[in-house]
């Protein structure tokens, strides 16, 4: 099963009162797909990049259980893992420039437009 969607919004607020800006992951080099950030990868990251909205995935759930659940939109979210680089402090902490260290399907993510919009199945385009 394959999904597409964002792992991160530029521009809007996350549950912690971090906000990512445009820019910050640069270019990506590949990273793990996994299950609300722990454990073996479940899958994998198949193209990742930014564009004007974000950074945007397009991945691959290998685990059957875990594919029904994303399926049924159970785990409709997507959080990302990294480290900053360079950050902006003011009333927000604004992530200037990261690592992308990998990127997890979860049931809540932590910024709330960080969502999977696509499934389909591995031969469906």
């Amino acid at each position: 099963m394959r999904f597409e969607g964002y792992a991160a919004r530029f521009d809007r607020v996350d549950r912690a009162g971090d906000v990512m800006r445009a820019g910050a992951f640069g270019p990506v080099d590949p990273v793990p797909l996994l299950l609300a950030h722990h454990g073996h990868p479940v899958g994998a990251i198949e193209a990742i990049g930014e564009d004007a909205d974000g950074l945007r995935v397009t991945g691959r759930v290998d685990d059957p259980e875990l594919a029904l659940l994303v399926r049924r939109g159970a785990v409709a979210g997507l959080s990302v893992g990294y480290r900053p680089l360079a950050v902006r402090q003011g009333a927000r902490r604004e992530l200037l420039r990261v690592t992308l260290v990998e990127v997890s399907l979860v049931a809540v993510p932590m910024q709330p437009h960080a969502r999977i919009s696509r499934v389909f199945e591995t031969d469906d385009r």
